[in-house]
């Protein structure tokens, strides 16, 4: 008898937890967890929270002050998405951590700006002045590709995003000291470098530094492939791509109100790519 109890009590208890599994299982199933840099990923995001509610979804937005964390937390599992990054620095990610991270959808672009520190036109810039950009690789091509656009340095011919390049690959600097560092510290070293210096920010950081798009001594070509190739997108781990919730996340995203929130809300500094 007491081992019939045994047995009894002990099939309770499996049932009892597979049925807190499938219930935990369901609730995770309806809540989204993106990791997102603050402006504006985050900002966007939260426009969308109450279309992903009417739809029986949580979205939950953590925010993240660097390009690293983000992705690592999306490939342990922790997050069910990421909003921000474009995908060549999700493609150098990959590869450099041996993770399989891939985009679900294209949402905004970015433009990098060019700001000076008492500096009011590129044409004002000193012979010799500090040019500062970011270090990774994705972003790094980017500005250098700016500073091209502008006239400041010279690249090799077949230069190009899809093929990148670096500081190591100009042909003329120009006499231009260009130095690299981690991108979300470009606008702060630019505040408080000497008068004459200048930087390539990230639009995000600018934004967040309360630096203007129109205030900015240059702006990448809107025409070229920077467009595309750098568009900001929801990175999810391979495989769930095609899942119910990240369907539901990347159509809130991809709607005509959000367009006209990013329109209206970023002028300019922000631009939708749907």
């Amino acid at each position: 008898m007491k081992k019939l109890l045994s047995l009894i009590l002990v099939l309770t208890l499996l049932l009892s937890f597979a049925a807190m599994t499938s219930c935990g299982k369901k609730a995770d199933d309806k809540t989204i967890r993106v990791g997102a840099s603050p402006t504006p990923h985050a900002e966007i995001l939260e426009q969308v929270k109450k279309t992903l509610a009417d739809q029986g979804y949580t979205l939950e937005i953590v925010t993240y002050d660097d390009y690293i964390m983000p992705n690592r937390a999306l490939a342990d599992g922790e997050l069910d998405a990421n909003y921000f990054q474009h995908t060549p620095y999700l493609n150098s990610y990959n590869k450099e951590n041996n993770t399989t991270l891939v985009s679900a959808a294209s949402i905004h672009y970015e433009p990098f700006g060019l700001f000076g520190n008492g500096v009011s036109s590129v044409a004002d810039i000193a012979a010799g002045a500090t040019i500062i950009i970011p270090a990774d690789d994705s972003n790094e091509t980017r500005a250098l590709l700016l500073l091209q656009q502008e006239g400041l340095i010279t690249l090799p011919a077949d230069a190009s995003a899809a093929k990148g390049v670096t500081v190591l690959d100009i042909v003329d600097k120009k006499g231009y000291n260009i130095q690299t560092v981690e991108a979300s510290t470009v606008p702060a070293q630019l505040k408080n470098s000497d008068p004459g210096t200048v930087a390539v920010i990230n639009g995000n950081y600018a934004l967040s530094s309360g630096l203007k798009i129109a205030d900015a001594l240059a702006v990448e070509d809107a025409s070229g492939d920077a467009a595309t190739t750098y568009a900001n997108i929801i990175a999810v781990r391979s495989g769930d791509e095609n899942s119910a919730k990240i369907k539901a996340l990347v159509d809130a995203l991809r709607s005509a109100a959000i367009k006209d929130y990013i329109d209206n809300t970023y002028k300019g500094a922000v631009k939708a790519v749907f």
